[in-house]
């Protein structure tokens, strides 16, 4: 029998192992599975988590095994903490420590369903009891995130028993680096991070590099706002990304690699860690892996929240010990980069696709998405939308499906007016659009881009300049300063942008908007200044009207910018209370006990304490 404290010294010997623990398992068993991702731990899990286990504890029958364990990220953030009981796997969502000797003893023990805490459709009123009955899954298709919400992450055992690592056994015993390349190239896979680089051209062009040692290294400094597509991956199947890189270090003759994640990510540094003392104990890390002769091993670095490290040459710098910022991109990174020498860098997402692909085949990966755009994304589905969270779709479904039929719609049954996809320097697309397909292609073609998977909505109360200024301000903040484009020109057009939502615009600002955005794009060093401009460029392009509203009428629409819209009382909800007449910080509303009231305008400073605290929807603004 192998144990886990064995060294696996064959790929025979991994098969051995895997077939020992299937032989382990007994799918009738009971278990209950707790969604430990960032998302579910934030809203109580790991109470519901202890919960759970000191029932399990004080059950009193020897005869009965039920295991309880936490898993990776399920994806329905919105519906968090997430408890799954098998067998049957029965969803339960929106779960509480106090629902925890419920479901124990209703479910667990019972094996009846407690109808409470699972999903009701809001159309329908239709529940469902599992994950595949609910929308926001039955429209996904998973194969990195295959495992998330199945797998306990910080056990190697279930990786394996799940197929984990048996790509590594068939390329280390009966394929050539060039072979593994070609199967890469052959797949279509392209860079998950933003740049959707050609996955198979990168990896040839670094083993044909001279220069020796090579590096491998995985991206995990996921940086945009709203974005945790990366971190759920290294959370929830830390072994996917590990072995992505073991098989292509073995393609371009790799000895060292390096995971480089954002130190704000806690939970992946420490799965991530775990993954890799465990790979090495059992051989598949480290010196003659699997007996194959070939020697690899990964370390962890970790990044101090530069949003600009998540820039192939400034991560370079980053992990040689210097300041984060980029080069020039004359000299490829495949060719000098990490201490000047060959270096392969692929995002944690990309890596993760790289077992499947081996496995499955590279005409089962390019059977999936469009004619240029192959394969699945995971997305970060937030905002303005029914259902947040993680959602992994073909290349190709259109933003329609992903927004209504995955994620439910818009909040409160609003009028959808934009989605911005790509992070922080992705454009905003509108309604007219939503029947296109998301693909590497068609969204630059719209002017945004796919980034490495952010994807917000916005519904009609969103001011769109007020966006633009957001994520203007927040790259101004994070561009590195290197180069004078970048620096000076964001420091402007952050001016012009609040110059507006204030109320000064002037009539020649958005011609110095467009200029300054053909600028960036044209001068910057760096993706981050080059693509900086794309906020407003696209919702200057779509949303005009919007912007001359703010410039020459002084008002915004979306009721957002303060002080270019005002408050005004609504006689036919006001019920006279009189709380926003003393709320008014100015003496500016009057009106006799319970009739309407009405607001002064030239008194009203439109601080909005009436609108906050009237409980009756009696305050609009116009």
């Amino acid at each position: 029998m192998i144990t886990a404290t064995a060294t696996l010294t064959s790929a025979e010997d991994l098969q051995r192992y895997r077939d020992q623990l299937v032989a382990q398992q007994d799918p009738k068993a009971r278990g209950v599975r707790i969604c430990m991702g960032t998302g579910c731990t934030a809203k109580g899990a790991r109470q519901v988590l202890e919960a759970f286990r000191q029932a399990a504890a004080e059950l009193d029958q020897p005869t009965v095994t039920i295991q309880t364990k936490c898993t990776g990220c399920h994806g329905f953030c919105e519906r968090g903490p997430i408890v799954v009981v098998d067998p049957g796997n029965v969803f339960y969502q929106g779960v509480r420590e106090e629902d925890v000797p419920e479901i124990w003893r209703e479910s667990v023990l019972g094996g009846r369903v407690v109808e409470r805490l699972l999903y009701e459709d809001e159309q329908t009123g239709k529940r469902a009891v599992r994950p595949e009955e609910i929308p926001f899954y039955r429209g996904q298709q998973r194969i990195v995130l295959a495992l998330n919400g199945l797998i306990d992450p910080t056990r190697i055992e279930e990786y394996i028993a799940a197929g984990g690592y048996a790509a590594l056994a068939k390329v280390l015993t009966g394929m050539t680096p060039e072979e593994v390349i070609e199967q890469v190239v052959r797949s279509g896979l392209r860079g998950r991070g933003g740049g959707g680089f050609p996955t198979g051209r990168k990896w040839r062009s670094c083993r044909d590099a001279p220069g020796e040692p090579k590096y491998v290294i995985a991206n995990g400094d996921e940086g945009d706002p709203g974005a945790f597509m990366d971190r759920s991956i290294m959370e929830g199947v830390p072994h996917a990304v590990i072995e992505g890189m073991i098989i292509g270090a073995y393609a371009v003759g790799s000895p060292h690699g390096y995971i480089y994640v954002r130190n704000e990510y806690p939970l992946a540094v420490q799965h991530l860690s775990t993954a890799i003392d465990q790979a090495r104990q059992l051989g598949l890390l480290g010196p003659d892996i699997l007996g194959s002769g070939f020697s690899f091993d990964i370390r962890i670095n970790r990044g101090a929240g530069a949003f600009v490290c998540g820039e192939s040459t400034a991560l370079m710098a980053s992990l040689e010990g210097r300041v984060g910022e980029p080069r020039a991109k004359y000299i490829h990174t495949v060719e000098s980069g990490l201490n000047g020498k060959p270096s392969l860098l692929n995002n944690v997402e990309t890596w993760a696709n790289v077992p499947q692909i081996i496995l499955r085949g590279a005409e089962w990966f390019a059977s999936i998405g469009t004619e240029k755009s192959k394969g699945t994304k995971v997305f970060s589905l937030v905002g303005k939308v029914k259902n947040t969270g993680l959602v992994e779709v073909p290349m190709g479904m259109t933003l329609r499906q992903i927004i209504y039929e995955i994620g439910g719609g818009i909040r409160d049954d609003k009028p959808f007016k934009a989605v911005q996809t790509g992070g922080p320097s992705g454009g905003c697309i509108p309604a007219q659009y939503l029947d296109e397909p998301v693909d590497f292609d068609r969204l630059t073609q719209l002017g945004s881009m796919m980034g490495s998977g952010g994807m917000i909505v916005m519904d009609e109360e969103t001011c769109m300049p007020s966006v633009a200024r957001y994520f203007i301000e927040f790259l101004r903040d994070e561009s590195c300063g290197k180069c004078t484009p970048c620096r000076e020109g964001l420091a402007q057009m952050l001016h012009i942008l609040s110059r507006i939502t204030r109320g000064e615009g002037r009539s020649d600002d958005l011609d110095m908007l467009e200029n300054l955005g053909t600028l960036l794009e044209d001068a910057a060093l760096c993706a981050l200044g080059k693509t900086a401009a794309y906020p407003v460029l696209s919702t200057v392009r779509y949303f005009r009207a919007e912007y001359e509203e703010h410039i020459h009428q002084q008002h915004c629409p979306a009721k957002v910018c303060r002080g270019m819209f005002r408050y005004e009382i609504n006689a036919e909800t006001c019920t006279g209370c009189g709380l926003c007449a003393k709320k008014c910080p100015v003496d500016g509303i009057a009106g006799e006990r319970k009739k309407p009231h009405v607001i002064d305008q030239v008194k009203c400073t439109r601080c909005g304490n009436c609108f906050e605290v009237c409980p009756f929807s009696g305050v609009l603004k116009v």
